[in-house]
């Protein structure tokens, strides 16, 4: 797939692996929607956009993506804000819609039940929505879809337990959507993203009892574990990400990247009877 003219919704755009996303999609031409629930960091990183890319290219749309209605409706309304859905005003916008990135993410496992509909729930409304506005099977042109897992789906960690579960039921629900597509042919590819450490706010966030309850005692493992396997660049993890959007062979691939091994697939048994 070639960037150049295509259009993008990021949501967690506004930082960390999401910023470095938008402004890599930016850099190949295309055009971006940053989705993101804080306003203030929305609109800051916008603007640094705009200066660097140019006004028009990039577009900041506030949303909680854990509230249904407010996923549908981005922005409360005003005399200057109309309400409009954040897919549908990234298509009114820039006039299509071609690569939908779910990355938003938090970890927090005292509010558990938030922790599962901000890093499960919303990427599957985020998948739904986006095969609506790309899909063939409902007269589109097709596009990508990139769902952000993590390699807590593949080396649980006992300070982490429904983080850990979140990333594993993204990766389950992406494959088997790609399969869904494929047979059904949409046209979409979908395909899961898993990084290890990545220096962002959310890594920090593991220190916070308001985050952690009774598992931030684990903390010293977590930043042990953290010295052991290294941090990586939230640059680093917008390359992995480009090669997985532009690769138009790729449908329910599952891609690790680690400080160890770099940019790299994980490989499945084939299926058998």
């Amino acid at each position: 797939m070639a960037l150049r003219g295509k259009v993008a919704l990021v949501t967690g755009g506004a930082q960390g692996i999401g910023c470095a996303v938008v402004e890599s999609l930016l850099k190949n031409e295309a055009k971006v929607s940053i989705v993101d629930l804080n306003q203030e960091v929305g609109e800051k990183c916008k603007k640094q956009l705009d200066e660097q890319f140019g006004v028009g290219n990039c577009s900041f749309i506030q949303c909680d993506v854990t509230d249904a209605a407010k996923l549908q409706v981005s922005i409360e309304p005003t005399d200057n804000n109309p309400p409009s859905e954040a897919f549908q005003s990234t298509v009114d916008q820039f006039g299509r819609l071609d690569i939908v990135i779910n990355n938003a993410g938090i970890n927090n496992e005292k509010n558990w039940e938030k922790t599962i509909e901000v890093n499960l729930t919303s990427v599957i409304k985020g998948t739904y929505l986006g095969l609506e506005h790309m899909s063939k099977e409902h007269g589109k042109q097709g596009g990508v879809v990139i769902n952000v897992s993590s390699m807590a789906a593949f080396f649980h960690s006992p300070h982490q337990p429904v983080y850990t579960a979140t990333k594993h039921g993204v990766i389950g629900f992406s494959r088997a959507m790609a399969d869904a597509s494929e047979h059904g042919d949409y046209g979409v590819r979908i395909n899961t993203l898993c990084p290890a450490f990545v220096d962002t706010p959310l890594l920090h966030s593991v220190e916070l009892e308001e985050n952690m309850g009774k598992f931030v005692k684990f903390k010293d493992d977590f930043k042990h574990r953290m010295r052991k396997f290294g941090v990586l660049t939230p640059s680093l993890v917008a390359e992995g990400m480009m090669m997985m959007i532009t690769d138009s062979r790729l449908n329910g691939a599952v891609m690790k990247i680690t400080c160890s091994k770099g940019i790299h697939y994980h490989t499945y048994e084939p299926l058998s009877a």
